[in-house]
């Protein structure tokens, strides 16, 4: 045990009269939605790298975190995975997430990151033999070290792309090992800056000629879990390849892995490429590969990805309804792709974090499953497209051009607008949370 956490209790739920801070006010992992309980609705997970590797700084300033745990040595890792482990306990978090360099010191080299990150799977083995958190995801950072300025399976130095496939088969030996139930590539730094030096199709195939060697390798050793990739518009690179869930689907059909692959869809990555959460998750429902989602929020007076905490219930809801719509998580579930604010550097402030954004997600995912339950809005949905299940709406969709300008003609069809009642539907939505 550590001290790090001292004097906070175990967070219990205590419902909407609690006037205890370190209480879930809406989230009872125990209560029954739609026949699951809420924690196996919510799956959700706790991000290694935001919450034990951050360490306060941004494009402005340096560390504001003091934790015991930062450096570079075996110990201080062991100290991290400690303090980590006794986090999740204090929340009952079912899952949590990590990228390698999160999690073991850097190497000199592929060997000794190998040898060090091996170590910490065996520490992280042990540790999850005697508690309840298991690993939703694993994956590989190949975006911090300067070896992946331009790129990592994109780079146009072969030897940066083998580097990177030799520590994506690390990463992904080391998910397998711990259960984990998806493997993610995100690609920080898939992308360009502008093409005077860049020859984009041949990056886009290195990039699809990896994502076929990770599919291949998972079947290999018998990986069962999902592999995903998350889209990220920009920041840090101009462009990037994975741009959003259509991108990345337009992508998977080129190199024939739309079967084989999923998506890991993040709030902030969606609203930087110009969309709604709720629009990337209903898109990768319909398309069949809604996977996981990373959630957080932006700033929405900033343009970039502050990794916030979410705290917008309606927001959350509509998030929800997809989800829900989509048949809930398989492999997947909500990660807390999020960081403190920089002045926010009290342990308390970690777990108080969390226990918010947990309370939040509760009460989006019931209002939610209120909404679905009620059905008054696929009703009405379904009304506005009615036209299209009758014998005309269907004679319209299997003709061509030459039959419906007859049809037109015949039946002198002069259509007249008819309300899309958005605001109607607003406060029909505003009725449930």
């Amino acid at each position: 045990m550590t001290d790090f956490f001292k004097d906070i209790p175990q967070i219990k739920y205590e419902g909407l009269q609690s006037d205890n801070d370190f209480s879930f006010r809406h989230y009872d992992p125990d209560e029954i939605v739609f026949g699951k309980t809420l924690r196996e609705h919510l799956r959700f997970s706790v991000a290694y790298w935001h919450s034990f590797a951050y360490d306060g700084g941004d494009p402005f300033g340096g560390q504001t975190f003091d934790r015991p745990w930062f450096g570079n040595e075996m110990d201080l890792a062991k100290l991290k995975a400690d303090v980590a482990f006794e986090m999740f306990n204090i929340l009952d978090t079912p899952f949590f997430c990590f990228h390698d360099a999160d999690i073991r010191p850097e190497g000199n080299n592929f060997s000794e990151n190998t040898r060090n990150l091996e170590e910490m799977i065996d520490y992280f083995s042990e540790k999850m033999a005697v508690t309840n958190t298991k690993l939703l995801w694993g994956t590989a950072n190949l975006f911090s070290n300067r070896r992946y300025m331009s790129g990592a399976a994109t780079n146009p130095d072969p030897d940066v792309f083998a580097f990177s496939a030799a520590t994506i088969k690390t990463c992904l030996d080391a998910t397998h090992k711990l259960g984990g139930q998806n493997y993610v590539l995100w690609g920080g730094r898939e992308g360009y800056e502008t093409l005077l030096n860049t020859d984009m199709g041949r990056e886009r195939e290195q990039a699809g000629r990896m994502l076929q060697m990770v599919v291949d390798y998972k079947h290999k050793i018998g990986f069962e879990g999902s592999i995903l990739i998350e889209p990220k518009p920009q920041e840090p690179t101009k462009h990037q390849y994975d741009y959003d869930v259509a991108t990345v689907y337009g992508f998977l059909k080129d190199f024939d892995l739309e079967n084989e692959v999923k998506v890991n869809i993040e709030q902030g990555h969606a609203i930087l490429a110009g969309h709604s959460f709720e629009h990337e998750l209903s898109l990768a429902r319909e398309l069949g590969i809604l996977g996981s989602i990373d959630m957080n929020r932006n700033d929405y007076q900033s343009g970039w990805d502050t990794d916030q905490f979410p705290n917008n219930v309606p927001e959350i809801t509509l998030a929800y309804y997809e989800v829900l719509k989509a048949g809930g998580f398989k492999t997947g579930g909500t990660n807390f792709d999020a960081k403190l604010r920089r002045q926010s550097l009290d342990p308390e402030d970690l777990i108080l974090s969390h226990v918010g954004a947990m309370d939040v997600c509760a009460a989006g995912l019931k209002s939610a499953a209120r909404m679905l339950d009620d059905g008054k809005l696929e009703a009405l949905r379904d009304q506005r497209y009615a036209g299209w299940n009758t014998k005309s709406g269907q004679d319209i969709l299997n003709g061509d051009l030459e039959s419906i300008s007859s049809k037109v003609l015949n039946d002198d069809i002069n259509p007249e607008p008819k309300s899309g009642r958005q605001e109607r539907l607003e406060n029909l939505v505003n009725k449930y949370i």
